[in-house]
């Protein structure tokens, strides 16, 4: 199968793919229930984000609660488990608003077993309370396919992007040792085996993420700006692709707002399906897939269209 861009909701478009389509990794970020419409900026002058009046156009309504927006979750992440492979992995982006309901959700769905984690990543924008502590952060959890196949899911540890510079103090009081070729290290004997870790190969990366700033934080990242609400860092998607998949693997993301899970899979010799059933959204990504030069293929599945569920 080659890539594939569905215009459709997530439950419609696993309905009509192949029966032999399987997913070896999802990466989801629906609505977060911030209370209004998320505008996108199509034309100079214009804001994205929350509605305002200097808004582009509309791309979503993010007004439901979050028991509203788990019982729309519910059955699409039901039918997005039924296409999963085997050792499959699933990255649910969310923030303080639902991730507690939708984590409540996910054990009944995929069973407690299959909870692999959770990644608190901090973009490093958002505004700070006058009141009480600001969350300046976002939560995306991790399940298996089934609690049976926690031993089976791609967790690549060796790759760079997911490791970790040691603390200062770390190094300063442990790594006290050269190498023929100067390389600084630590010795530790474990079972009675001897291990040497390299304090310029990093430790593994931790569930906190505070290295990738979001986009409005950091400016060179412009480059990337489709004018899509909620747009993520291509390079967040890529150390999540680089962490749970194999080159080959397909890759889903059916709420692909601007289509950068698209981009880093399509980047890193991974299938893609992804879909949205906002118009704005499946144009959007459309048109930066066919500016990167990605070619894809184009699904569109019957059904509601009115760009008020999926995100980004």
């Amino acid at each position: 199968m080659s890539h594939l861009l569905a215009l459709g909701d997530a439950a419609d478009v696993c309905a009509a793919l192949p029966a032999d389509v399987r997913f070896d990794l999802v990466y989801l970020d629906p609505p977060f229930g911030v209370g209004t419409t998320m505008a996108a900026r199509a034309a100079r002058g214009q804001a994205r984000g929350r509605r305002r009046p200097e808004s582009g156009p509309d791309a979503y309504e993010d007004r439901a609660g979050a028991e509203a927006l788990v019982a729309m979750l519910a059955p699409r992440l039901e039918a997005i488990r039924d296409r999963m492979a085997e050792g499959a992995t699933l990255y649910l982006h969310l923030d303080h608003r639902a991730v507690h309901d939708a984590k409540v959700a996910c054990d009944r769905l995929f069973g407690r077993g299959a909870f692999l984690g959770e990644i608190i990543w901090a973009p490093g924008n958002g505004g700070r309370g006058a009141r009480g502590f600001s969350v300046t952060h976002q939560t995306i959890l991790l399940y298996a396919r089934a609690a049976g196949e926690r031993g089976q899911v791609v967790y690549n540890a060796a790759d760079p992007m997911l490791r970790e510079p040691f603390a200062e103090t770390s190094l300063a009081m442990h790594f006290k040792h050269r190498d023929e070729d100067g390389r600084l290290y630590r010795e530790r004997v474990l079972g009675g085996k001897a291990y040497r870790y390299y304090a310029d190969e990093g430790r593994r990366l931790g569930s906190v993420w505070t290295d990738i700033p979001g986009m409005v934080a950091n400016t060179p990242l412009r480059r990337e700006g489709t004018g899509y609400p909620t747009q993520k860092p291509e390079r967040l998607l890529e150390r999540i692709v680089r962490a749970s998949s194999a080159p080959g693997a397909t890759v889903a993301d059916l709420m692909c707002g601007s289509g950068t899970t698209l981009v880093a899979a399509a980047r890193l010799g991974r299938r893609f399906v992804g879909g949205d059933r906002s118009q704005l959204a499946f144009a959007t990504a459309r048109e930066r897939l066919d500016r990167e030069g990605i070619a894809y293929s184009v699904l569109e599945v019957p059904g509601e269209r009115d760009g008020r569920v999926d995100r980004a």
